[in-house]
This record gives C-alpha cells, structure tokens and sequence, in this order.
C-alpha cells in the first residue's frame, strides 16, 4: 500500500516525501540550466514554480507548507539584508537613504495615482491604492547581489535603507485607503496607528541587541545560537503585525537589531546564510512563481491593457527614481542599475495590497455582482507585473552586480599575487581553541581564504602515548571551526624541546606574517610570561604578533578601545598592525575609540577618511596615567593595546607596567595586546613586498603615507 502511495500519478502530487524531492530537484537544476542561457538563477525559481503550480501542469498546489516556507523564505531575505548591512555606512548614508526612499514611493505614487485616475479610468482610493502597489518593492534580487559579494556596496545600502522608507509609506498608505473605505479612519485610528509602530520599533531597537547580547554570551550551542535567531526573526515579524504594519519590516529591523551581534565572518552568520539561500528563500521564489498564471494573457482585452499599463507604470517609476538617486549622488550606471534592479521587484508587498483590496466589498451591482476596491483585472494584472518587473529587476541587477564585480576585482588582481597574509595560531587548550580561530577570520583579509595556520606542540620527551592522539584532535576542531566560516585550516603537528623554537621554526618555514597567542580566561597575564615571549618569539622573528585573552564571545564586545603608543606611526609596522585593528572592527561590527598622541592619530584619521568606520579619536600621550582610562572602560569593551620591543621607536618604560594593571583592574574585560613589525629584529622580514625602501625604519611621514595606502588597499 506504501509503495501505491508513493507511485501514485494523480496530480497534484499529496505524497509529502515526493512533493519535497520534487522541489529539491527544482532548487538543484533549475539554477544550473537557466544559467548556462544566462538567465539568473532567481528567475530559473519563480519560472519552475509557475510552471508545476496549479496553473502550470498542476504538479502540486500553492498548499500550507508551500505558502508557510515562502513566507519564511521573504522573511529571511529582508532579515539578511538588516543583518549584512554595514551600519556605520547606513548611518552614514541614512540622509541618501531617505531621498531614495522619497524619490521611489513619490515618483510610483504620483504616476500612478495619475494613471489609475486618467487612463484607466479608477476612482480616487482605487488609484491611490494601486500608486501604493507601485511604490512598494520586495528585494528579490538581492540573494543574487549578495552571491556576487557587492552587497556592501553605497548603492545596496542606501537601496536597502529606502526600501524599508517606502514600503513602509506604502503599507501605511493600505492602512489608511482601506480605513476610508470601512470607515474607521477617525482621530483614534491615527492614535492607535501611530502609538504601536513607535512601540514596535523602540522594542526591536532597543530590546533585541539586549536580549541577544545576553543569549549569546551564555549559550555556545550552533543549534540553540541558529534557532534562537530565527525565533528573533519571527518575533520581530509578529510584532510588526501586531502594530499594523507587515511582517518584512519587523524582520528586516530584527536584522538591523543582531547585526553586530553576528560578525559577517561567524559560523552564525554562515549556517544563516547557507540555510536562507538553499531552502527558505528558494521556497519563497517557487511561491511567488506557482501565483503566475498563463492563461491571463488568453482572457480578455481588459486585463492585458491593465497589465500592460500597470507593468510599465511600475517599472518607469522605479527607473525614474532610480535615475534621480544616481543624477542626485553621482552614482555610476552600474550603481544605478543596481538600485533599479533591487526596488523594480513588485511581490510581497504588492501582492498583500492587491488581495486586501480585492476583499473590500463596496457594493453590489443590479445584478448582485460585488463591486470590489480593486477588481479582477487588477488582481490578474497584478500577477503579470510580478512575473515582470521580477524577470527586468533580476537582468538588471545581474548586470549592475557583475560589472561592479569584475571591476573590483581587476584592481585587486596585482595586490593577490603580491599578498603574503600568512597567521600562524599556536594551539593547546580546548576551551580557547574556537575563540582564537574566530579572531583569526575576523583579522584577515577577506580574499584570504587558505591564509590560517593552526600549530600543536608536542614535548619530545612526552612519555605520553596519547599525546598525538590529543594533538590531532585538537587540530581537527580547529579545521572545523575554519571550514564553519568557509575558510580552510592549515593544521601543522611539530614535535620539540622547546615550544618557542618550535614556533620560530614554523614562523620562518611558512613564512607567517602574523602570530596570534592565546591567553585562558581564568588565568592571569604576568611579567615572565611578556618577558619570556619578548626574550623568546618577539625578538626572533618579524610578525605583527597578537595576543589574545578572551572574557566574552567575540560577537558581543561593543567597542574596541584601541591604546596606541607616542611615535607608533614612525614604526615599520604600523601599517600592518592597524589593518588588522581595522578588520576586527569592520568584521565585528564593534566600535572603534582610538587613544594615542596627535601625530599617531592624525594618521589613522586619514586612514578613517578613506576607509570610513565608527571611530571616536581622544587624546592619549600620558602612559604614567593609564589607569584613567579606566573611568571609559565599560563590561563589553575590548581593549587593544599597542606593545613596542624594547629597542622600538615607540617604547616607553610604562608598557612594563601594563600587566600588572590588566590583572588589578581590566580582569572582566577581553584584551588584546599587539606587537608590530619592528626592523630591531634580527630575522629577515617574513613578508615579501615589492618595495625594498620598505624595510628601512619609516621616519618620513610620506613614507609612512605611502604605505598605509598600499596596505589598506589590500583589504
């Protein structure tokens, strides 16, 4: 009987087991093959579920669990899109996001109000709420802009930030049209509307980060962390409904609310991301698709001329506002492309306005016909203009995405032959093997995917026989917690009398760039542990060496409070030291506060002009007084402080006091202490530039200037 079940040829498909492999095998192939004909994957989705929906062959229906998945497949796209966004570039940009946002829900509601009135001959609430339709986008393009690695970009974020400006406009715009038309629009609707959404978004704003800030730091589980975001998510989209306005806002805030609790570069933020793009959003595409019906086209005269008008309308619109952003802030076409590729997408929003207004009854005919806010023909043209401006908004980001794609990738091409980022992280301690790993992704360079050494030391006199047992274990962990982030884990196993020969040995083999040592967090940092290393390692060998004592997850430390010494700029390494500072606060998402000398902090202010993050500057010189620092220390502050050798430019006597003063007083907080390249060191420099005049000591400030910009160049 199973088996009859199971090789039963009814259509619609009811066997829940074949009607999920058939999807699968859609999500698998459909992609392959559209892009062998150069059709984005995207499209290849929503054309396979028009065709097995219920006005295709009819291979299943739009059922509960295909609408239940999609709606979590669009919830998930404007999550990610909160969650990747850079918010110190939002921030920057939120001016440019708000004249976008004016520019494509004015524009869409001025043309189309016009055309509803004048060409299609609608009442004034039935045109105003097919402006609204107009207004409104949903981002399908933007899984697609993510893939290509452009969704950093100015125009991706101020499109982003528009995006959440104009359908909220138009979604209250639906509020307000279908109050008229019931007759609830009164001084107490406007009261109740406008009190819950300013209670909805103070509760994501400023609740979620509390919440997941304190979550996080108590549960380390994969699966208990991803569930945990995926309950935020649909919290955040229930209270969005329960303020009035739709889901997809609620997400993309939560989004916005985690982001800097989920470094672009955690395992977190990998699983999100890997679950999103294979299943819930592929399911929300094959949704949208399984709404298109065919045979619309073959109907009447009436629906196509609405169609026709409505597709057009929408798309001019769009394109229109998307050319004044650009003539506005001096985009470039490609930058304008994307930004009309992600708002000229109409589908969830859309569609939510249409069936709402098909459901209003305003009356009936003579003949008992009910005369709906929005008829069938709107209905029926709406699905067309879906499959439409998604099928245009696809191309164009597409070919917007790719061109600012290989652009920056052919000025990068020289800077990776030329890149030598090699970090070696010795290893022997299982509680503080993920947290060393994890700051070694967040300080590399994000084309630098195989860059990661991990090293276990085994003592050559061990007369334990498990010891290389142990050690590959270890290692082993250290590979999988790399490979969670999509990066590979060089693990290397040495056998040695002495643990600092052993590391000076690998420094030089692998030609390591950058050291990252570990510190337990129940353990205390001592002067014979900095003197043995400055004596051992420091004195050996040329890397930017990093030592790390973790007190909390990485993800949610709040500030990095960056100490750096007096004449710090004239060091060889200060440009290398500063690049990794910068990638922890553009991976982490945390905020920089820079304290150091005029000079030294002239120079990372440049670097903050040209590559801009949150950074605060305060004035520092007096090393004697460290402990007033103390008075800005907060609980989730991370504090980096910049070492010096003893011969080094930038030494003073009071770095020797440092310790003594992170045990006493900084013993709740994480700190990172950093040594820069120095040229007193006696080895040979591990990394090979092209530029000789490099290697002599930098007192000249061009010098100095010259080799920040080609260091920064390189993230």
């Amino acid at each position: 009987m199973t088996l009859l079940n199971i090789f039963d040829t009814t259509l619609p498909l009811t066997n829940p087991v074949l009607k999920f492999l058939c999807i699968l095998v859609i999500i698998l192939f459909a992609p392959i093959i559209l892009n062998k004909i150069k059709i984005p994957h995207l499209l290849g989705l929503i054309i396979a579920g028009a065709v097995i929906g219920p006005n295709g062959i009819h291979l299943m229906d739009r059922d509960s669990s295909i609408i239940l998945s999609g709606t979590a497949g669009l919830l998930y796209i404007m999550f990610l899109a909160g969650l990747e966004i850079d918010v110190a570039d939002f921030k920057r940009n939120s001016q440019k996001s708000l004249v976008f946002g004016l520019y494509t829900f004015m524009v869409p509601m001025v043309l189309g109000t016009l055309t509803g009135l004048f060409v299609l001959g609608f009442s004034i609430l039935t045109s105003v709420l097919l402006a609204s339709m107009f207004a409104s986008h949903t981002l399908i393009a933007y899984p697609l802009i993510s893939k290509l690695g452009v969704s950093k970009s100015k125009a991706v974020n101020i499109t982003v930030g528009g995006t959440m400006i104009t359908d909220t406009l138009a979604l209250l715009v639906l509020a307000v049209i279908v109050g008229m038309a019931t007759g609830e629009v009164n001084p107490g609707f406007w009261i109740r509307l406008s009190s819950s959404i300013i209670i909805f978004g103070l509760v994501i704003i400023l609740l979620f980060p509390i919440i997941g800030r304190w979550f996080l730091k108590r549960v380390a589980d994969n699966v208990s962390q991803y569930i945990f975001v995926l309950v935020m998510v649909f919290l955040g989209a229930v209270l969005a409904e329960m303020a009035g306005i739709e889901a997809i806002i609620g997400a993309f805030l939560s989004g916005l609310a985690l982001n800097r609790l989920i470094p672009r570069t955690s395992p977190l933020m990998n699983r999100i991301e890997f679950v999103g793009n294979a299943i819930f959003i592929p399911f929300f595409l094959i949704g949208v698709g399984m709404l298109i019906d065919y045979q619309v086209f073959f109907k009447d005269l009436e629906t196509l001329k609405v169609a026709a008008v409505m597709t057009i309308v929408a798309t001019l619109a769009k394109f229109v506002a998307a050319w004044l952003t650009q003539k506005t802030y001096n985009f470039t076409i490609d930058e304008r492309r994307l930004i009309f590729g992600l708002s000229n997408a109409q589908a969830a929003a859309t569609l939510a306005a249409v069936l709402v207004g098909y459901n209003i009854i305003l009356g009936e005919t003579v003949t008992g016909e009910p005369i709906r806010l929005l008829d069938e023909s709107v209905l029926n043209g709406t699905i067309l203009m879906i499959l439409i401006t998604c099928t245009i908004a696809s191309f164009a980001a597409q070919k917007g995405a790719k061109n600012i794609a290989l652009a920056e990738a052919a000025e990068t091409v020289d800077e990776e032959s030329e890149n030598q980022e090699r970090i070696l992280i010795p290893i022997n301690n299982l509680e503080t093997t993920d947290e060393l790993i994890n700051l070694g992704v967040i300080v590399k360079s994000k084309k630098n995917r195989d860059g990661l050494y991990a090293l276990n030391i085994i003592d050559n006199t061990t007369t334990d026989g498990s010891a290389d047992r142990k050690a590959k274990q270890l290692l082993n962990k250290a590979a999988i917690t790399a490979s969670a982030t999509d990066n590979f884990l060089h693990e290397l196993l040495r056998y040695d009398l002495n643990t600092v020969n052993a590391i000076i040995s690998v420094v030089k083999e692998h030609k390591i760039s950058d050291l990252i040592l570990g510190l337990h967090h129940k353990k205390s940092i001592s002067d014979s542990f900095l003197g043995n290393l400055t004596e051992g390692i420091l004195n050996k060998c040329n890397t930017t060496t990093l030592i790390y004592k973790p007190a909390q997850p990485f993800a949610t430390l709040k500030r990095h409070i960056v100490i750096v010494p007096d004449k710090a700029e004239n060091e060889f390494g200060f440009a290398f030291w500063l690049i990794k500072v910068w990638n922890i606060a553009a991976n982490s998402g945390g905020k920089l506060v820079f304290y150091g000398g005029t000079k030294s902090l002239k120079f990372i202010r440049d670097v903050h002009s040209n590559y801009p993050l949150e950074c605060d500057f305060k004035t520092f010189i007096d090393w004697d007084d460290f402990l007033v620092l103390s008075r800005d220390i907060r609980q989730d502050d991370n504090l980096i402080i910049v070492f010096s050798r003893k011969e080094g430019l930038s030494y003073n006597d009071y770095m020797d006091k440092i310790p003594g003063y992170l045990n006493k007083y900084f013993q709740e907080n994480s700190f990172i202490l950093i040594y820069p390249m120095q040229p007193t060191v006696t080895d040979s420099l591990q990394i090979d530039l092209k530029n000789p005049t490099l290697l002599e000591p930098m007192e000249k400030l061009d010098e100095i200037g010259k080799t920040i910009a080609r260091i920064f160049k390189r993230k």
